[in-house]
């Protein structure tokens, strides 16, 4: 149960989830949700697309949910990734916490979603939170991945 975890920690938490969540997702070409969510596809992960503006969309072969309620009973989810506003996170964390724990590891909130009341209910639950992060930027830079300037590794140690 870690809070803004370290490096060694980041990699583990999302080496170990195999089903993310992505709440927020969309199939919008521009949109950052598409992005995390290609990149982890991509490296085998499966993805569960939930958004009630693109209920019924298909994202990446799965079929975009309005709710995390609709996630089928008994389907493991590791990781539910937030692309809401900041004050949208603390009933999402009720209802992850409510529809998945035991077997949810993490709340992982993306650039600019902080919501220390939700965080704080998470890790009662004895969650991992991160918050104000991107878990596909924290995977490409500490697994040595290409980022987006074409290099392997982290940008700041390649530009010294």
């Amino acid at each position: 149960m870690v809070d803004n975890p370290g490096d060694a920690e980041l990699i583990s938490i999302i080496d170990q989830a195999k089903t993310i969540a992505i709440v927020g997702a969309s199939n919008n070409p521009v949109k950052p949700s598409l992005f995390v969510a290609t990149y982890f596809a991509s490296r085998g992960k499966r993805i569960i697309p939930v958004n009630p503006g693109r209920a019924g969309d298909i994202l990446l072969g799965e079929t975009i949910l309005a709710d995390l309620s609709e996630i089928p009973e008994g389907t493991r989810v590791d990781m539910i990734d937030i692309f809401r506003r900041s004050e949208f996170a603390p009933g999402i964390v009720d209802q992850a916490i409510r529809l998945f724990v035991p077997g949810l590891q993490t709340i992982w909130m993306q650039y600019g979603v902080r919501n220390d009341e939700a965080a704080a209910r998470a890790r009662a639950a004895g969650l991992n939170v991160v918050q104000d992060r991107c878990p596909k930027v924290e995977h490409m830079r500490l697994s040595g991945a290409p980022n987006p300037f074409g290099l392997r590794g982290s940008v700041s140690s390649r530009l010294r």
